[in-house]
């Protein structure tokens, strides 16, 4: 089973209505007495202009933006591989965002 670590991006199966699509890793790895959840942001291909929206630009994405209004948190059973690593700035654009939408 995959341990996704904050800052990768993996293709995760979010189900029917949001199919598999590319999600942002913001939680820390759990550990062997912990269940095995991460929390993600969701990328999508269809912004609507939010201000909690970040579009960074990364080999492995399409264009795009991660929607902070979309925090899951999914068992690793549903990832299916990494794509890649965000830089260091790029995390920091992306947790700016759901700081202010989860008002902290």
């Amino acid at each position: 089973m995959p341990t996704p670590k904050r800052g990768e991006v993996w293709m995760v199966d979010l189900g029917l209505v949001a199919k598999v699509r590319p999600c942002l890793v913001l939680s820390v790895p759990a550990g062997p007495q912990d269940r095995s959840l991460a929390t993600l942001v969701a990328h999508t291909t269809s912004p609507r202009g939010s201000q909690f929206e970040v579009s960074v630009q990364a080999r492995f994405l399409q264009l795009g933006v991660f929607d902070a209004q979309n925090l899951v948190t999914m068992p690793h059973g549903k990832f299916i591989r990494k794509l890649g690593d965000l830089k260091p700035d790029q995390l920091a654009l992306v947790e700016d965002a759901v700081r202010r939408w989860l008002g902290l």
